[in-house]
């Protein structure tokens, strides 16, 4: 008798065993899903950040690529660089200027503008140059110191005109542009992209560029340290 129920006992502890064994390798398969899923997750995360980050560079160069054709090639070529201060001398409308504008498929008609001229001297040294807006005005016309959108309503351009005229006149002194070589004779009101323009247009790709290397950077550490980790886990055990 007692070594049948010696039998059962070590029957029964045989089978809480292989229960208790069964019971713990389910949670650990679990566990191991679980870190699987994670792993797989976190993975996925890091693609997504890495091609964010990428997408990010890639923008900024196109981006610098379209602003070199552009804005800096604009400021590059031109030549009116030094400021100064242009007493104006004479602003008077001239004649009245031909302009055309488009009025549907195919259709244009003739428009037009007074000529407003305006003389300054640069820096009071006596030297009289023609003032234009900006390089614009200056390509498009040799004479006329602005050259407004051309419109169907000529009197609105006139008025516009007139009133350009009458705050030079108010305003004897203003800021202006020249060619230090003096190879233009012209100067200018304001640079069509000056160094705040530039500024501001290379911020935003600047900003895509380090913020795209800084996302790749920072994902690239987060790998390295996990894998550290591991390493360290695994000679601890």
């Amino acid at each position: 008798m007692f070594f049948v129920a010696g039998a059962k006992n070590a029957a029964g502890h045989g089978r809480g065993n292989e229960r208790s064994r069964s019971i713990y390798q389910k949670f650990r398969e679990v566990d191991i899903l679980d870190k699987k899923k994670t792993v797989t997750a976190q993975k996925a995360g890091e693609d997504r950040a890495i091609l964010l980050g990428l997408g990010m560079i890639l923008s900024s160069v196109m981006m610098y690529f379209v602003l070199g054709i552009t804005i800096l090639r604009s400021y590059a070529d031109s030549v009116w660089t030094e400021e100064g201060v242009c007493v104006v001398l004479n602003s008077t409308v001239t004649a009245d200027m031909n302009c055309s504008y488009h009025c549907g498929t195919d259709c244009w008609r003739v428009s037009k503008y007074p000529c407003l001229q305006v003389y300054v001297s640069v820096n009071n040294t006596g030297r009289v140059s023609r003032l234009s807006h900006n390089e614009e005005a200056q390509d498009s016309s040799s004479e006329c110191f602005y050259v407004p959108r051309c419109q169907k309503d000529s009197v609105a351009m006139h008025t516009m005109i007139m009133n350009i005229s009458e705050r030079l006149k108010v305003n004897q002194q203003v800021p202006c542009y020249f060619d230090p070589s003096e190879e233009q004779d012209g100067v200018l009101l304001t640079r069509l992209y000056g160094h705040s323009a530039v500024f501001h247009s290379l911020l935003w790709p600047s900003g895509m560029l380090a913020g795209g290397t800084l996302i790749i950077v920072m994902v690239k550490l987060t790998q390295y340290l996990s894998r550290l980790c591991e390493e360290i886990g695994k000679i601890k055990r």
